[in-house]
């Protein structure tokens, strides 16, 4: 896929993850537009497609240098090549930090990498979807700066 698919993907999980995070605050967008009764928070899924922004977007820097990743593990091997342009020193270790930190909260969210989160020790989150708010709240605004930073790279 070219890298402008990719980071027009990216573009639209990070708007996506904004309209979820507006709707979780606005209990009266959920009654009035979708006949909701009983609203509630949706951060988890901010943090998911925050995460997913993330990863288009290094999809789209690693299309740009030639490389295609693909199932199986395609999460797993894209996070591997990027992490290798890191420790090269052509991308600012930031940016892996951003990337693993979302990695970790999807991991935990979505059961990605199963494998490796047995490596890296266990992440926990509080049960209660009101209390993700502040973590959805982080994951957009490192998916925002990620999401800059592969715009002005690919």
């Amino acid at each position: 896929m070219d890298s402008k698919l990719y980071i027009h993907r990216a573009e639209n999980e990070i708007k996506l993850a904004g309209i979820i995070f507006v709707i979780s605050e606005e209990p009266n967008i959920q009654k009035e537009n979708f006949k909701v009764n009983n609203p509630e928070t949706y951060f988890s899924a901010v943090i998911a497609h925050s995460y997913y922004s993330i990863f288009y977007g290094a999809k789209a820097y690693l299309a740009k240098k030639g490389i295609e990743v693909s199932a199986p593990e395609e999460h797993k091997k894209a996070f591997d090549e990027f992490k290798k342009f890191v420790e090269s020193g052509e991308l600012d270790v930031e940016l892996l930090k951003i990337y693993q930190e979302a990695v970790v909260r999807a991991e935990y969210l979505l059961g990605i990498f199963k494998e490796e989160k047995k490596k890296r020790g266990e992440f926990t989150y509080r049960t209660m979807p009101q209390a993700n708010k502040e973590p959805a709240k982080e994951s957009i605004e490192h998916a925002k700066t990620f999401f800059k930073n592969m715009v002005a790279l690919c």
